[in-house]
């Protein structure tokens, strides 16, 4: 009768190794999930007051981000603090990943930032543009530019937005 024990061990281990790598692969799949969840997070720096902030907050979850608020009555210093030069500034200040929000900055452009991944501190719309998401005022919209803002405090046009005058009643 052969010794088939030694024919045995190797399929054993062979066995053993499939089964931890299938159950990385599993384990792994919530954790990329979990991992592409946070990507989607958004924390808000905005005035209690501000109505066009919520507005916003609001455009941001409708297109599937999650978002955290924190009411401060100043953005200024949370600006200073993520490293955004004051001429970028606006009503509210956000933070997405690696990447800081400052503005009216539309969803569509925070998922460009994502996809692309720029090497970048982030994008800014400065001011307050009418019909800028959160600054909707009927069919109205100023022309406006997402600027993408470099990590040397410089910036470039990311995508620009055409004016559109309000429709004629």
């Amino acid at each position: 009768m052969p010794n088939t024990s030694i024919d045995v061990f190797p399929r054993r281990s062979i066995l053993r190794l499939s089964l931890a790598a299938a159950g990385a692969m599993a384990l792994g799949q919530p954790l990329r999930a979990l991992a592409a969840a946070d990507a989607k997070q958004i924390t808000v720096w905005k005035n209690p007051d501000c109505g066009c902030c919520l507005e916003w907050v609001a455009h941001l979850r409708k297109n599937g981000f999650e978002v955290v608020t924190q009411d401060v009555k100043d953005t200024a210093p949370v600006r200073k603090k993520l490293g955004l030069p004051d001429k970028f500034g606006s009503c509210h200040t956000a933070r997405l990943g690696d990447y800081v929000l400052e503005g009216h900055v539309p969803a569509r452009e925070l998922q460009r930032l994502l996809r692309e991944k720029p090497h970048a501190l982030g994008l800014a719309v400065p001011g307050m543009p009418v019909g800028s998401p959160g600054m909707e005022m009927g069919d109205a919209r100023d022309a406006y530019d997402v600027l993408l803002v470099l990590k040397d405090g410089s910036s470039r046009i990311y995508q620009s937005y055409p004016s559109k005058p309000p429709a004629k009643s």
